[in-house]
């Protein structure tokens, strides 16, 4: 519930602060002085879009201020969604200030937030109803709402959106895969081709490094058997090393017997002797085991030419082929993955369409069985505001699925008996979206967990017993909730459960708005300037007091 607004240069408004009641709140006044723009000011602190023509002439800035109480758990969800600290009383503060330099700044609790999340959170605040505003009426996007409040599907509508994101993924998921396949599939045989050729190449690591060092010691083969028969005959040949050294160890050894001092050398020697025997006895094995096979030569170029064209395609070093190999085995069971994936999420979209005609059929059922409701509801409300030739219809449309079913519902209205049924906003007036306003509004009184509607001007083109009706139906709808009224109705403003007026004046060539709450004698006056405008006469003013009176009458019984 709105229980005050704070206004500072707004238009001809320099400061204002209003206090609303539970109830009907009514705002009366001359044309001109000022209705409107408590009603802009209220929008602008709802986050709506606004100007900064809107900032009174000669000010730099302009500010409003809304205080609520008892906000409804929707509003405390967002706040919760953006971050924004619950008062303990479960009261509500929002403001903004707007600058002539365009720049603005929305706050809720004292937190700073962004237009759009002031917008979203003060939608769930207030309902403004204007005679060029009932927007819910004119978009027949918004009647669908309308149907299910009445409907209380909010499980079911859960249920079925639950569904349907899932559907909605699911195809998704499929139809990101269908799209690929066919390119998959070429990729899968390509990449089988690849592992297929790396795999029987039976790449080693460090084997192009051994078979250059093979290749090397085959090319100079020549050299190395002469070199090791060089060798084999410089130690063990008829005048080689062994030999002599065999010939000096046993001198050596001869002396030693005779000579101590010898002993160490002989044996010396001789151990030498043996060694030299040991390394001749090796050359003879390398000499006679090294063979010379011309063919392995043409099999290293063959095998190192292969690897060479290998590692152009996959990598340079044999680590980086075998690399690749484990990416592409890995890339190739990914696509065989998303063929059974394929398949998993074919059987789900099967099972989810069946799903979702179900829950789909069951949400139509119920917003069906609430329109005939709805439509019976809404024809005796308006037959009682003086509109009993009006036929209300309410129109539903099958659909391709969306995130709220399969129905595409729309108010329509004839005006005249024999009158096809067409779209409210082709048909209806300013006063007639109001009354309607007001018919639905009532018939939802207990569905709608928004605590205050504005009705601004529903009087238009309305008169007589239409305008009593209307009266008593403000009042009606204002058990449940709290109504801010802007009227130029008597019986509407007698009423109230709070009258405030609003007045204009000029004062040093500047122009003021005033707002002022009504006790019972002041708004005697008020509703008999109304009636009657001009100068007043004291017969005017009790018959004002007469309606007072039988309307605080009519509210007790």
């Amino acid at each position: 519930m709105l229980v005050g607004l704070k206004i500072e240069n707004i238009a001809v408004i320099e400061s204002a602060e209003i206090a609303f009641d539970k109830g009907l709140n009514v705002l009366t006044g001359e044309t001109g002085a000022g209705k409107s723009i408590i009603i802009d000011s209220i929008n602008a602190v709802l986050g709506e879009r606004t100007s900064r023509e809107l900032i009174r002439s000669g000010a730099e800035n302009a500010s409003v201020y809304a205080e609520f109480s008892d906000v409804s758990p929707s509003v405390g969800e967002l706040l919760d969604d953006a971050g924004i600290e619950r008062m303990p009383d479960n009261s509500l503060t929002l403001s903004r200030r707007l600058s002539a330099s365009g720049k603005n700044s929305c706050r809720v609790n004292g937190c700073a937030v962004t237009a759009s999340v002031l917008r979203e959170i003060g939608a769930q605040l207030i309902n403004i109803h204007g005679q060029h505003d009932n927007q819910s009426l004119l978009s027949p996007e918004k009647h669908c709402g309308f149907i299910d409040r009445l409907a209380e599907n909010g499980e079911l509508r859960a249920e079925y959106k639950k569904v349907f994101s899932q559907l909605v993924s699911v195809k998704k998921e499929l139809d990101s895969l269908y799209d690929t396949r066919d390119e998959k599939a070429a990729r899968l045989d390509y990449l089988s081709f690849q592992i297929e050729e790396i795999t029987n190449a039976d790449v080693r690591i460090g084997e192009r490094e051994e078979l250059s060092k093979e290749k090397t010691l085959l090319t100079n083969s020549g050299k190395v058997v002469k070199a090791l028969q060089r060798a084999y005959a410089a130690l063990s040949g008829d005048s080689g090393i062994l030999a002599g050294l065999e010939e000096c160890a046993g001198d050596v050894e001869t002396a030693a017997k005779y000579y101590s001092d010898a002993e160490k050398t002989a044996l010396g020697i001789r151990g030498v002797s043996y060694e030299l025997a040991d390394f001749s006895a090796e050359l003879r094995r390398l000499k006679d085991s090294f063979d010379f096979n011309p063919s392995r030569l043409s099999e290293i170029d063959e095998r190192l030419d292969f690897l060479y064209r290998l590692s152009m395609k996959y990598g340079k070093e044999e680590s980086d082929i075998l690399s690749y190999l484990e990416k592409i085995t890995a890339e190739k069971s990914e696509i065989e993955v998303s063929d059974e994936r394929i398949g998993e999420l074919e059987e789900r979209l099967f099972a989810l369409s069946d799903e979702i005609k179900i829950l789909s059929s069951r949400l139509t059922e119920s917003r069906m069985t609430a329109a005939r409701a709805f439509e019976k509801a809404v024809k005796s409300e308006l037959e009682f505001l003086d509109m009993p030739k009006v036929e209300f219809v309410v129109d539903r449309k099958a659909t391709p699925l969306t995130s709220k079913g399969a129905d595409a519902i729309e108010f329509l209205i004839s005006a005249n008996p024999g009158q096809e049924p067409r779209a409210i906003a082709k048909i209806a007036s300013g006063g007639e979206l109001s009354r309607i306003m007001l018919a639905i509004k009532n018939v939802l009184s207990d569905k709608d967990e928004i605590g205050t509607l504005i009705f601004d001007e529903i009087d238009a083109g309305v008169s007589g017993s239409a305008a009593e009706k209307i009266a008593l139906k403000l009042y009606q709808v204002s058990k449940g909730r709290q109504v801010v009224c802007v009227t130029h109705l008597a019986r509407i403003a007698a009423q109230a459960d709070r009258h405030m007026k609003i007045t204009k004046s000029v004062e040093d060539s500047k122009t003021y708005t005033s707002i002022t709450p009504l006790d019972f004698e002041q708004r005697a006056v008020e509703i008999a300037r109304i009636t009657a405008g001009g100068n007043l006469t004291a017969l005017q003013i009790e018959t004002a007091k007469e309606m007072l009176v039988n309307a605080d009458n009519a509210k007790e019984n």
